[in-house]
């Protein structure tokens, strides 16, 4: 039995590779297993993997056939998973020395679904400390509890599933699954299930996982209609909520969200060709359609007059069509 898992999705990430897994094997122990998932790469990550893999104890390497994106590929890590606890890296971050026995020992101690944790962005040379925005730290909190207000940002908003260590319960019978219909966005919604979905959580100040920001093949940076996956991931976190006693409760909080990616996407609509700038904004007038009425009108009186005019005269256009 292993106490923790740690799984690495990983598409062609040649140049990182040798970073990210020397950062493992710092990080490695006898009851520390690494699950490395090829997403059908087509550089050299392939042999990167085979290579180290023994060289790493206690590591699995599966191999998607054809490429299914981040999510599936958590995914399979999920299902192939053996601790007790499990966390995820993306395959172009990596660990400071010592970080994961930090981890466990902090969510062994706080006795608790899930702990989130503090990261360090890394641009080119340059490293910036990203706190989570937790209303307070090492102390358990239900999770329920820091999803609203909607105007600040909350814990919902750090959707860095990497960084943090998860029970292996949250996991059993199929759930906590990342929405494999996904290509972006995906860990969005997750973030907000774990949180409708767990009963205990807390947020460390450890610092140790390193995010990798800026590179040029990272879904954050694509232009395509990939990024308007988050259209259909906040309709599901609408839908959630519909069927969840307290729903009422946190639909302020995921319309505004909402509303702000649908702003913050139009005002960079130039970024993208034609057709997905066209299905940006058809997408995004039937999103405000089907939101609920009234949070709507009450999100939008909130808001900027800047986006909040823009997101008017969509939706305005949208009932008109």
């Amino acid at each position: 039995m292993f106490t923790l898992s740690v799984i690495v999705p990983c598409h062609n990430v040649q140049e990182f590779a040798e970073d990210t897994l020397r950062s493992l094997a710092n990080n490695a122990g006898p009851t520390t297993e690494f699950i490395l998932v090829d997403d059908c790469s087509t550089d050299a990550t392939p042999r990167i993997l085979d290579r180290w893999k023994q060289r790493l104890p206690h590591t699995t390497v599966i191999r998607h056939e054809e490429n299914k994106g981040i999510a599936q590929s958590r995914n399979s890590g999920i299902d192939a998973a053996r601790g007790a606890y499990l966390t995820f890296l993306d395959g172009d971050d990596w660990y400071g020395p010592g970080y994961l026995d930090q981890l466990v020992r902090t969510i062994e101690e706080l006795d608790c679904d899930f702990v989130r944790t503090d990261h360090v962005q890394s641009t080119d040379t340059r490293r910036v400390v990203r706190r989570a925005p937790a209303p307070v730290r090492d102390t358990v909190l239900h999770p329920r509890d820091v999803i609203a207000p909607p105007q600040a940002e909350t814990m919902v908003d750090y959707p860095f599933v990497w960084a943090g260590v998860y029970r292996r319960s949250l996991f059993d019978h199929g759930a906590m699954r990342f929405a494999a219909n996904l290509r972006t966005a995906e860990d969005r919604l997750w973030t907000w299930r774990l949180h409708l979905r767990a009963r205990s959580f807390a947020v460390a100040g450890l610092l140790g996982v390193f995010y990798r920001r800026g590179v040029t093949t990272s879904l954050t940076q694509i232009r395509d209609a990939r990024q308007l996956d988050f259209i259909p991931a906040h309709d599901a976190l609408l839908a959630d909520l519909a069927d969840d006693p307290e729903g009422d409760r946190f639909l302020p909080k995921a319309v505004r969200t909402y509303c702000a990616l649908i702003a913050f996407h139009l005002s960079h609509v130039r970024r993208y060709h034609a057709p997905v700038a066209r299905r940006l904004k058809k997408m995004s007038a039937a999103a405000l359609r089907g939101m609920p009425q009234d949070v709507l009108e009450e999100t939008l009186a909130g808001m900027d007059h800047e986006r909040a005019d823009r997101l008017r005269r969509l939706h305005s256009v949208g009932k008109a069509a």
